[in-house]
């Protein structure tokens, strides 16, 4: 499902990340305490953030094929 939504967001043209790491049992915490999810049914696994960039993302410089591969 995450991966979909990213997907889709991007043909949208907006960007996404996911994220893991995070102090689940606050997350949790947060969201039953808000009254969003029953945390004995539901808990979080990962989240994911989406939004438009501030500026165009650089084009990476890479070596041509050529530069790197020998051929015998």
């Amino acid at each position: 499902a995450l991966g979909n939504m990213m997907t889709g967001a991007a043909m949208l043209g907006i960007d996404s990340c996911p994220i893991e790491g995070m102090d689940y049992d606050a997350v949790n915490e947060l969201l039953a305490s808000a009254g969003l999810f029953d945390p004995e049914e539901y808990g979080v696994s990962v989240a994911v953030t989406f939004g438009y960039r501030a500026r165009e993302i650089a084009p990476k410089s890479r070596r041509s094929i050529e530069d790197l591969v020998t051929w015998a």
